[in-house]
């Protein structure tokens, strides 16, 4: 059975000092620009809990130095009153793309900065892209119609120029939707959901964005059961049709097992939003009790075995 091994230098990012993350660090895209990792992690200070995105660098994968200040928060347009969530990033050409959870109150109301009250959110899918990670461009909400989260672009157009799209609505389904466009998507396909009498019963979404292989789309991606226990496993989509599902693992990859994965703010989660090849080796970043984040490895020729 396959399975992740974790670093003995895990949790590799615990919350700092620095106001805007000392509470919270956890569920955090990766990507690789020019052999250096770059995590891009959500973040929550003790004295307002609104999430932002701070930015961390290795060269082995292992070891981050951080900046100080946020790379990209929220707070400044009416979806993102609340703040942004679990980014996952790609690069398409030259553009770096963000796709984010924008988070508002229920109702139409403006939210104090300094809230602690547990508010009702509203989750939505939202999208910036960025050359250098200084300058942004917001498209906002690019799926205004429904309540959302989980979900990444694909890392490539495909053959016909069209954006390819994962995403989960809050029924709990998981679709898959192409356009030219990055802000209208008019078709969309239902691909995934839980699975009753398995590890991912109760709950399901997209983790790491979907990462090319010469035997498909490789996803990890995270379940969860009835006592909300959230693990991770690996999917499998057609390269060409990612409407269909080559594999998907029967048993998890990834449950919390270690300390600082069973007990903490939430307790019980491995949740991941980033992953990349490096060595041989795909490296999964992933939030344990949405506190801290991990880092787990798995050979490169060992998930390709599963096909």
């Amino acid at each position: 059975m396959l399975t992740l091994t974790r670093s003995e230098e895990n949790p590799i990012l615990s919350p700092a000092q620095h106001a805007w993350e000392n509470m919270l660090v956890f569920n955090t895209g990766a990507f690789v620009d020019k052999d250096v990792v770059h995590l891009l992690y959500r973040a929550q200070g003790k004295n307002d809990a609104m999430s932002r995105l701070g930015m961390a660098k290795s060269t082995d994968g292992i070891h981050f130095t951080r900046n100080s200040y946020p790379a990209y928060y929220g707070g400044e347009n009416k979806h993102d009153i609340l703040g942004i969530e679990d980014a996952r990033v790609v690069k398409i050409g030259e553009i770096f793309y963000l796709v984010y959870t924008a988070v508002s109150p229920i109702e139409d109301a403006f939210i104090h900065p300094s809230w602690k009250e547990k508010i009702a959110k509203k989750p939505q899918i939202a999208l910036s892209t960025t050359h250098d990670f200084v300058h942004f461009k917001n498209y906002g909400v690019i799926l205004p119609d429904i309540e959302g989260k989980n979900a990444s672009l694909f890392p490539k157009k495909s053959t016909t120029d069209e954006y390819w799209l994962l995403y989960r609505k809050e029924t709990g389904t998981t679709f898959f939707a192409n356009s030219p466009h990055l802000s209208y998507w008019p078709e969309y396909y239902p691909l995934f959901d839980k699975r009753p009498g398995y590890w991912d019963s109760e709950r399901v979404g997209i983790g790491a964005p979907p990462i090319e292989t010469e035997k498909g789309w490789l996803l990890f991606y995270h379940g969860v059961d009835e006592e909300n226990v959230y693990r991770l496993g690996i999917m499998f989509l057609d390269l060409y049709d990612p409407r269909k599902i080559l594999y998907r693992s029967p048993f998890p990859i990834l449950e919390p097992q270690a300390e600082y994965e069973k007990f903490g703010f939430i307790p019980n989660v491995v949740f991941t939003c980033g992953a990349i090849e490096k060595d041989g080796k795909y490296f999964v970043y992933y939030g344990a009790c949405d506190e801290v984040i991990g880092v787990a490895t798995v050979k490169k020729n060992e998930v390709l075995q599963l096909l």
